[in-house]
């Protein structure tokens, strides 16, 4: 086990996470100050930090409210911290979601909401729509998120169960100016799917909602299948003119993260490879990497060593065993069984969050010995890779990667070394 490349692996996903940390980058994107109000709002794992962020920035009154999840906070002079369940939505959100929404009603066209939106906001800002209780949107999230069932689809259904997703939020503060900040969670940076778009005009529609149930095979509770057959569900579309006041300006997105691993890589001698953010199933995408390591490692090809290939993006894990995973776990454990401990190639992946699916940490690093040294203390790649337990493999052999929350989010960063 070499300790410089596994100190490279840490210092290129540490250098990934500063480069969107909203302390540091925030500050350029803020608005002029209106003639009236600032309202300040927003959800999500960045939300504290991007709070504090704008109060170091801008003097003057300020009221607000920002929703994050739990241990994710920071305090804030004018603007409240709440913190509250992610993944799965809780009364906490459910609550602040409600004063967010009751917040904005009343502006006139002289004020201002200012929206702090992140990954995470989907689960935080929990107001269900009419008909449905907490509880259905609970059930629902649980089973999205076994489901395997992509981010723009999970937040299309979420969009269609919400009072304050796709679009709502903004309709309630019209006629209000309303500028949302955002750092992007997702691939390809659609405004309207980050944080499912509260303050955003939603393209999809409850048809689209229905089909990704249909799609994964999962149980429609009645109540939730009684709300998507209503066209009252519908959430505000382009050209609504309740939104014709808002505006979006991008903070922060994974791109910006890989290019600042790339750049750790490229001073240390590797090649950097960005291959973008990617989807799919944790397994699927850990044989594509593990088929393009192995062609430059043999071949030289798409480069030649010592080369970095550096993706983000978000996979998805369906869960059929009873081990601790998170997705980046998941992903390393099938790519070492693809490997089967190749030498001269290291692996690192974790999310920016710092919070590896539900787990405590963000993610793990991958030796050519992984394999040969879990044998050794009794532990089966294979057999806990059919488990779902990446957690326990990693965490076995001290090599899981842990920052504590990072209070920023771009998804995954994922890192292969080959020498």
């Amino acid at each position: 086990m070499s300790t410089t490349e596994i100190d490279l692996l840490r210092r290129m996903f540490a250098a990934a996470i500063g480069a969107v940390d909203p302390l540091k980058i925030l500050a350029p994107h803020l608005p002029a100050r209106p003639k009236g109000r600032v309202v300040v709002v927003g959800a999500g794992k960045a939300a504290a930090s991007m709070a504090r962020a704008v109060e170091a920035a801008w003097e003057g009154a300020i009221d607000g409210l920002v929703v994050t999840r739990y241990d994710h906070g920071l305090p804030c002079r004018a603007i409240e911290v709440v913190e509250a369940s992610h993944p799965v939505p809780d009364a906490q959100g459910q609550e602040a979601a409600r004063r967010i929404l009751k917040k904005v009603q009343g502006l006139g066209p002289d004020d201002l909401v200012l929206c702090l939106v992140s990954g995470g906001a989907s689960a935080l800002l929990a107001v269900p729509g009419d008909g449905l209780t907490l509880a259905d949107k609970q059930a629902v999230n649980k089973a999205l998120l076994k489901s395997g069932a992509n981010i723009a689809e999970m937040n299309c259904v979420r969009k269609h169960l919400s009072a304050i997703k796709g679009g709502r939020l903004a309709a309630a503060a019209y006629p209000a100016k309303v500028v949302t900040l955002l750092i992007s969670d997702v691939p390809g940076d659609d405004p309207s799917v980050i944080g499912s778009g509260p303050t955003v005009a939603d393209p999809s529609s409850r048809e689209d909602a229905m089909a990704v149930f249909k799609k994964y095979g999962m149980e429609m509770p009645p109540a939730v299948q009684a709300h998507l057959e209503s066209p009252a569900c519908e959430t505000p579309k382009p050209g609504d003119k309740r939104l014709a006041n808002c505006e979006t300006r991008m903070l922060g997105t994974p791109q910006n993260a890989l290019e600042a691993a790339a750049k750790v890589a490229a001073e240390a001698g590797f090649t950097p490879l960005i291959l973008g953010d990617l989807e799919g199933e944790a397994r699927d995408v850990a044989l594509v990497h593990a088929g393009i390591a192995r062609q430059v490692a043999k071949h030289g090809q798409p480069g030649k060593p010592p080369l970095a290939l550096i993706s983000g993006g978000e996979t998805t894990v369906t869960v059929r065993g009873q081990g601790r995973g998170g997705r980046n776990a998941e992903f390393l454990l099938a790519l070492a069984v693809a490997l089967g401990g190749q030498a001269g190639i290291y692996a690192a992946a974790g999310d920016s969050d710092g919070i590896d699916g539900t787990e405590d940490n963000a993610g793990a690093v991958l030796t050519p010995d992984s394999i040969a040294r879990a044998a050794d203390k009794g532990l089966s790649a294979k057999a806990m890779l059919a488990n779902n337990d990446g957690y326990g493999f990693f965490s076995g052999l001290g090599d899981l990667i842990v920052t504590g929350p990072t209070r920023t989010n771009v998804n995954d960063i994922r890192i292969i070394l080959i020498k």
